[in-house]
C-alpha cells in the first residue's frame, strides 16, 4: 500500500444494517491503539427527512444517504487497510480489485461531509531541518525543500545510507528539529 502520508476518503462497503456498528468498532479500534494520526474520522453520509406518521404528527428523522456504505478518512498503509477491511461487518473498500480508490474533494463535499480545511500554520520553513514524526521514516531528521499549506504537505529531502531521499509528509508528520 502507498503512504504519502496524507489522509484521504475511501469508502467502505458494509453489511446492510451494519454501517453504525461498523463506524462504531473503526473508532474503538481507533483510540484503543491511539492510531488517530492515520484513521482520522469515519462519517455515515445522512440527511434529515421530515416523517408524517398514521396520525398526522410530523417529526425529522435520520435517513442513511448510501445504505450500506461508510467514509473513513484514513493514511492508507498497510496496517490501516487491514483494521478496516477486517473490521466486522466490513465487505471491502470501494475500488477495483482490492485497490481502494480514495476519493476527491469535490467528491467528499457533494456527499454532504465537511472537508473544510483548516488553516494549519507551521513552525519550520524551506531550508529547515525537521524531525519525522511518524511513517516509515519515523525518527529521521530531513531538510524541507518545499511546503504546501492547500495540500498540507511537506517535502523533505532525507540523507540515507550516504543516499538523498525525498519525501512528501503531511505537515503533522513533522516538527522542526530540535537545534
Amino acid at each position: 500500500m502507498e503512504d504519502n502520508g496524507v489522509a484521504k476518503w475511501y469508502v467502505v462497503h458494509t453489511y446492510s444494517g451494519y454501517e453504525n456498528k461498523v463506524a462504531q468498532n473503526i473508532e474503538k479500534v481507533v483510540e484503543n491503539r491511539k492510531l488517530q494520526d492515520v484513521i482520522q474520522e469515519v462519517k455515515i453520509p445522512i440527511e434529515m427527512i421530515e416523517e408524517t406518521d398514521t396520525k398526522g404528527n410530523k417529526k425529522e428523522a435520520e435517513s442513511k444517504l448510501f445504505p450500506s456504505y461508510v467514509l473513513v478518512k484514513m493514511v492508507m498503509t498497510d496496517e490501516s487497510w487491514y483494521i478496516v477491511r477486517n473490521t466486522r461487518g466490513v465487505t471491502g473498500f470501494v475500488g477495483p480489485g482490492s485497490k481502494p480508490v480514495p476519493l476527491s474533494d469535490k467528491e467528499v463535499a457533494a456527499l454532504g461531509v465537511d472537508v473544510r480545511k483548516v488553516a494549519t500554520t507551521v513552525s519550520f520553513k524551506v531550508g529547515d531541518d525537521v524531525t519525522v514524526l511518524g511513517g516509515p521514516f519515523n525518527g529521521w531528521v530531513g531538510n524541507v525543500k518545499s511546503i504546501n499549506l492547500e495540500e498540507q504537505t511537506v517535502d523533505i529531502v532525507i540523507s540515507m545510507f550516504g543516499r538523498e531521499t525525498s519525501a512528501t509528509l503531511s505537515v503533522t508528520q513533522v516538527k522542526k528539529a530540535e537545534d
